[in-house]
């Protein structure tokens, strides 16, 4: 009979065993620190994949099947499932082209341990007898005694300063004293995957979960990132006034709960001593719902999601998206698709230019001299990628940092291919669970661990597939090159055959194209993912009239550009308003151009967001726009990119190149061109690493 341990964080959350190709499992009691009894682990059990989003039974059940096939040695096999994995070294096989793989480890032909990571976890199925060949020892170092029990959970309706109060639920460690705590405030429910959070309170800290306002069993209205910094400030206050806290909070959490952890920061309430900052989403007009200006379209699978009192996943997926964006004005767009109206997005509709409404929820605005330290990780193809970006630019002379930039999309270290770009093997993590719990325990049980002395930032480069290091983001080890928009004609670049060089080009030239907002070119997403930053093959989309592509000649040797982009384009329309949106791709030998990192920005907002500076007809304007974050190197005998349009559907609301912008009923076909070279010389800065 094989047993088997699962684990996750470094604790044991079932016994698992196999007897005469039957799986049967003793699940971990968190609230009495002991296994259950024994029975068969069935098909409907969630217990694993709700802890550390692990199928044990599908992977126990194929132990035999993988084994034969890793026999053969070969480099890659495929099950008859469809499962396909690759060798990562002589120990080791991934599972490719599926989020939350099951890895394997092995020794002498055998599995020894099934490993799934995840954005800030790492779950293992580990052989008995095998323990130490995995990272298992590691957390043993880290906490010799055995994990706390968790209390049976209280919920308290915690006052805010205007007499709203919000639902928070508190779990305790069985131990004595008082104990740091961890806050997560979430709008999806305090409730849902809790069992990720227990690891905390067995490792010893209290944790709190809260609803934030207006959502589930919180009171107050539901107006997403509007009253989180003086709702964070109030909440660590009342934590730090409990019997049974030390005073010292860290808050955890991605993307919406990465952003209130900032918001909370920005007041800064002193007994806040430390951030895991996950892919958290940034302030208003510059990550979302106003990517540079324009009204993020691909928010809206989100949106829905949260448009009632309590969370509705299922509400992201439809069939129906290309009918739904097209809906306006856009204060009818919830009414029709879903039925009902939506407060919140008839708040932000009716807020077209940065007022004191957005300013309330910009963190980073609001941040004062006060800094928490702060552990932030992200991806290249994070969806609120550019609220990390304002995080770094916030903390760039800030010593008490430590970020991990990885080649992940929003739901983060959980993919080795994503729409059909894919990574190394060595792309996904096995330790950031642990750099998350060495960071608690030095920041707030003062553990000389040493995590304060690690590089500052770690990081993934694509295309040569490497883990790097830095002391600073920017990283230092770079330089600026600033590639030129060109072409040996005028509209050169409509035809794909704009050039982008080092050199400045001697003569004037301009390349225009018509841009239709009833026609717009796509952003190639799943608008049902909810996953908006993802790779994507352009190759088709870059020859339509109203894109325009400028290419470096075949690189002789390899280039390796780290940081975000600053595109400088020189733009004049007929209309008074239009977007502009950048992208930059890989071009291979095969004339596959794989998009990497975009930016966007509404015209009007060129200078700033407050007030709208409109175009006029004959006058050439100078537009600044700046890229998502990048570490790609670009091989020999492949070209670098960088295209212009208009219009992203599925990514932005269409511009109707109107005054009323995105939610003009009536739009106008805008005549655009860009300009380069002479006095118009349209650019784009990039960061080289240096050799």
């Amino acid at each position: 009979m094989d047993r088997w341990g699962f684990y996750v964080s470094g604790i044991r959350y079932g016994i698992c065993e196999k007897e005469e190709g039957r799986i049967f499992h003793k699940p971990l009691l968190v609230e009495e620190g002991k296994f259950g009894d024994r029975r068969e682990l069935v098909k409907e059990e969630t217990w694993y994949q709700r802890t550390g989003k692990m199928d044990v039974r599908r992977a126990l059940c194929h132990v035999e099947e993988y084994e034969t096939a890793l026999a053969e040695g070969k480099e890659c096999f495929e099950t008859a499932a469809g499962t396909r994995y690759e060798k990562k070294n002589e120990n080791e096989y991934v599972e490719r082209e599926v989020k939350y793989p099951e890895n394997l480890l092995i020794e002498d032909g055998r599995i020894i341990a099934f490993v799934t990571p995840g954005r800030d976890f790492c779950a293992l199925l580990v052989r008995e007898g095998y323990e130490d060949r995995t990272l298992l020892p590691r957390w043993k170092e880290m906490y010799p005694d055995e994990p706390c029990r968790v209390s049976e959970p209280k919920t308290y309706m915690v006052p805010m300063r205007d007499g709203v109060r919000l639902a928070a639920d508190v779990y305790l460690p069985r131990k004595e004293g008082r104990v740091p705590t961890v806050l997560v405030r979430t709008p999806y429910g305090k409730s849902r995957g809790i069992e990720s959070y227990y690891r905390f309170v067995q490792r010893g800290y209290a944790l709190v979960v809260q609803d934030v306002r207006g959502r589930e069993d919180s009171e107050g209205e539901w107006l997403p990132m509007y009253y989180e910094v003086e709702d964070g400030d109030d909440t660590l206050n009342w934590i730090a006034g409990e019997p049974w806290s030390n005073g010292d909070v860290s808050m955890t959490g991605g993307s919406y709960l990465g952003y209130v952890q900032w918001a909370a920061a920005a007041s800064g309430n002193p007994h806040l001593k430390a951030m895991l900052s996950s892919v958290c989403a940034g302030s208003s007009f510059v990550d979302m719902p106003r990517r540079g200006g324009c009204f993020n379209s691909g928010m809206l699978a989100w949106a829905f999601s949260v448009s009632g009192q309590r969370m509705t996943p299922e509400k992201m997926v439809r069939d129906d998206w290309d009918e739904v964006l097209e809906i306006r004005p856009l204060e009818d767009l919830a009414k029709k698709a879903l039925g009902y109206d939506v407060p919140f997005l008839h708040k932000w509709i009716s807020h077209m230019d940065y007022d004191e409404m957005w300013k309330r929820g910009n963190w980073k605005e609001r941040f004062g001299k006060r800094r928490v330290p702060a552990l932030i990780m992200s991806g290249w193809f994070d969806d609120n990628g550019m609220g990390t970006t304002e995080a770094l630019d916030l903390y760039q002379d800030y010593d008490e940092k430590k970020v991990i930039l990885g080649p992940w999309m929003h739901s983060g270290n959980a993919d080795y291919d994503i729409h059909g770009f894919a990574l190394g093997n060595n792309a996904l993590r096995y330790d950031l669970d642990l750099l998350n719990f060495a960071w608690l325990e030095h920041y707030l049980k003062g553990v000389d661990n040493g995590i304060e002395k690690t590089p500052k930032v770690e990081y993934y480069t694509m295309g040569s597939n490497e883990w790097k290091s830095a002391e600073n983001w920017p990283v230092p080890e770079t330089k600026e090159v600033v590639m030129y928009l060109g072409g040996d004609r005028e509209d050169a670049a409509l035809s794909n055959q704009g050039h982008l060089s080092l050199e400045q080009p001697c003569s004037k030239g301009t390349d225009t194209y018509l841009y239709d907002p009833g026609n717009p070119s796509v952003h190639i997403i799943d608008m049902s993912e909810n996953e908006l930053e993802v790779p994507g093959d352009y190759t088709e989309e870059e020859k339509r009239d109203d894109i325009l592509c400028y290419s470096t000649e075949c690189l002789g040797e390899d280039m390796t550009i780290t940081g975000d982009a600053l595109a400088e384009i020189y733009i004049s329309s007929d209309c008074e308003d239009t977007d502009l949106v950048v992208r930059v791709t890989d071009v291979d030998e095969s004339g596959r151009s794989m998009k990497l990192a975009d930016g966007v920005i509404s015209v009007r907002y060129r200078n700033q967001f407050s007030r709208p500076e409109y175009m006029e007809q004959g006058k050439v304007y100078l537009v600044k726009i700046r890229t998502t974050k990048l570490s790609h190197t670009f091989r020999k005998g492949h070209r670098l990119r960088v295209t212009i349009t208009s219009g992203a559907k599925n990514f932005v609301f269409p511009n109707r190149n109107m005054q009323n912008g995105f939610n003009s009923v009536e739009m106008k076909t805008a005549r655009n061109s860009i300009h380069r070279g002479g006095e118009y010389a349209s650019r784009v800065r990039f960061r080289e690493e240096v050799k």
